[in-house]
């Protein structure tokens, strides 16, 4: 039901990128991903995109919108752009490998 609301080639673009923090890291033990993703994405569109994208299930999504920052290049002061954070539990069993092992 989902997907026929959402289609499968726009739930790829919702997903940026993970997060990879100490903070973010500690959250693993408890089978939680931290993802940035489109801000203008909503908590259903992110889970079928996790589920999709991952083949996993996902259990509950908190989202927040992080604030602009201020970055500074020499003498010019601009602004780094505003984006929003999903952490995504998964359910017990499930996991996503975010770091390859050569």
């Amino acid at each position: 039901m989902i997907n026929s609301v959402y289609p499968i080639s726009s739930n790829i673009n919702i997903i940026k990128y993970p997060v990879i923090t100490d903070k973010a890291t500690r959250l693993l033990e408890n089978n939680q991903y931290s993802f940035i993703v489109n801000p203008k994405s909503d908590k259903v569109t992110i889970k079928a995109a996790i589920e999709y994208l991952f083949n996993v299930k996902v259990i509950k999504i908190n989202t927040c919108h992080l604030p602009k920052k201020k970055k500074r290049v020499g003498k010019y002061v601009g602004w780094k752009s505003q984006y929003k954070k999903a952490i995504v539990t998964l359910a017990e069993g499930d996991t996503i490998n975010l770091f390859t092992e050569n």
